[in-house]
C-alpha cells in the first residue's frame, strides 16, 4: 500500500492554526485569507483521512489525531526549513558570542543551536546561558555580541522576538496548601528576576499567603526544588520539564516577552540569520508566538 505524501504547505497552515488558535489569526500570520486557510485544513484532513480540529462557533481545538500530527508537522517543517536554508542561504563565516536567558526553552536550545551549526558550519558560535540582567550587562561591557533575554513590561530597550505564556508549576503530586493554614511555598531565583517580581506582586495583590522557601542562582536548582515537591515556581509553558505540571487556582501570570539586546549598530552580519533561525525553529517546533 502506498501512503499519500504530506504537503508541507498544508502542514504549515495546520501548525499556524494550532499555534494561533483560530483560522483568521493563522491567515493573518501567513498572509492568507481565512477561507484559504479553511480550504487547506480541509484538504489536509482529506489526505490523512482524519479530523485534526474540533470546531465550535467560539473556538477550535485539536483532536487526538491532530495532536499527534502536530508533533510530526513541526518536525517536518523544521527539517524542510533547515534543508532549504542550507542550500540557498549565502555562505557565512565568523565568530558570534551569544547569551541566552536560561528561563526560556532550556531543553530545546541545544538542538536548535546544533541545527544552526550544521546549517552554517563556518560560523563559530560561543554560547553563554545565564540570567537576563547579567547577560545584558555583559553585552553593555562588550563581552557578548548579543543576548536573548526577558524584557520587562513597558521596557523599550532591545528588539522583541517572541512571547510566551507563563505558568505556576509544581510536582505532579503537589497540592497547594490552604492559604489560611499555611503559606504557599515558593522556589525562586534571587531578587531582580522578573518572574520572581511578578509572582510576588500577584500573590500580594490577591492576598494569598506565601513565602520563599528555596532560592537558587541556578534555574536547574529552582526546577529541582519544584520537582521534589518542596515548592512551586514560575516557568514558561514551553519550558515545562518532566515531573512538573501546571498548578491551577493561582493568579494568572500573563505572558513574558523575549527580546534581543546588543549589536545595536548591526556590526555583525551573523546576528540577523541567527535570530531568524531561532525564531523560525521555536515557531515550528514549539508554536511560540513571534512578538509583534
Amino acid at each position: 500500500m502506498r501512503y499519500p505524501d504530506l504537503d508541507l504547505d498544508l502542514l504549515r497552515s495546520f501548525v499556524a492554526v494550532a499555534g494561533e488558535g483560530s483560522f483568521t489569526a493563522a491567515g493573518t500570520a501567513l498572509g492568507l485569507t481565512q477561507s484559504a486557510i479553511s480550504l487547506k485544513i480541509k484538504r489536509l484532513e482529506e489526505v490523512v483521512g482524519k479530523r485534526v480540529f474540533v470546531r465550535t462557533s467560539r473556538s477550535i481545538a485539536l483532536t487526538r489525531d491532530g495532536e499527534l500530527l502536530l508533533v510530526y508537522a513541526r518536525r517536518l517543517l523544521a527539517l524542510n526549513d533547515e534543508a532549504v536554508r542550507r542550500l540557498i542561504a549565502p555562505p557565512m563565516a565568523g565568530h558570534l558570542r551569544l547569551g541566552v536567558a536560561d528561563h526560556f526553552v532550556p531543553q530545546h536550545l541545544a538542538p536548535i543551536l546544533s541545527r544552526f551549526a550544521r546549517t552554517y558550519p563556518e560560523v563559530r558560535l560561543e554560547v553563554q546561558v545565564g540570567r537576563s540582567q547579567e547577560l545584558r550587562a555583559a553585552c553593555d561591557k562588550g563581552l557578548l555580541d548579543l543576548a536573548i533575554g526577558k524584557r520587562r513590561e513597558g521596557e523599550t530597550a532591545g528588539t522583541p522576538i517572541w512571547t510566551e505564556t507563563l505558568a505556576w508549576v509544581g510536582a505532579e503530586d503537589f497540592t497547594p496548601p490552604d492559604p489560611r493554614a499555611r503559606p504557599l511555598p515558593l522556589a525562586m531565583l534571587p531578587a531582580g528576576c522578573m518572574f520572581r517580581d511578578r509572582a510576588l506582586t500577584l500573590l500580594g495583590q490577591n492576598n494569598l499567603a506565601h513565602e520563599i522557601v528555596y532560592t537558587s542562582a541556578s534555574l536547574l536548582g529552582v526546577i529541582a526544588a519544584a520537582q521534589a515537591g518542596f515548592a512551586v515556581t514560575v516557568l514558561g509553558r514551553s519550558s515545562l520539564p518532566p515531573g512538573l505540571r501546571e498548578i491551577p487556582g493561582l493568579p494568572r501570570l500573563g505572558t513574558a516577552e523575549m527580546a534581543i539586546f546588543g549589536d545595536s549598530e548591526g556590526r555583525s552580519a551573523l546576528v540577523a540569520p541567527l535570530v531568524g533561525f531561532i525564531r523560525e525553529s521555536l515557531a515550528a517546533t514549539l508554536g511560540l508566538r513571534p512578538a509583534a
